[in-house]
């Protein structure tokens, strides 16, 4: 890793462009989360994107302190979803779900836009060298 490199993810650590997640020194981004009324904190995962952490952390808080709680991203969160005592455990189970689906849509998106695009002005068709030439497609004038 060059050093700019470095020096951009401990910017990046710094700044923690969301609420609930850190940047940890290999460059994956964990979510954690205390329990309400207990010093223990809940694991979310460690994730390639913050935005897939943030996600798994907006998840777990949303799940522990209900519809007021401050998150991330307010518009992903479905009303559908009932707010009801849960476990720390399934909580961590729903959280690490959501998280690891970002995260997987998120890569996919990251190597689709960095695979080669097709050029289009060049047309790679490979002849049949066992084929004669056809008398109509020969340019003569």
């Amino acid at each position: 890793m060059e050093v700019g490199e470095k020096r951009k993810q401990r910017q990046l650590q710094k700044e923690k462009p969301y609420r609930g997640i850190r940047m940890r020194s290999v460059g994956k981004w964990v979510a954690e989360i205390r329990e309400p009324n207990k010093r223990s904190r809940i694991w979310l995962g460690s994730y390639s994107s913050p935005v897939a952490a943030a996600r798994a952390y907006d998840t777990a808080v949303f799940y522990l302190r209900g519809p007021s709680a401050r998150l991330n991203f307010p518009e992903y969160i479905v009303e559908e979803d009932e707010v009801r005592d849960m476990s720390a455990a399934a909580i961590r189970k729903r959280a690490t779900e959501v998280g690891a689906r970002v995260d997987a849509l998120e890569n996919a998106l990251r190597r689709a836009s960095s695979a080669p695009a097709p050029d289009s002005k060049r047309v790679s068709v490979k002849p049949d060298l066992n084929e004669f030439p056809d008398p109509e497609d020969s340019d003569r004038d």
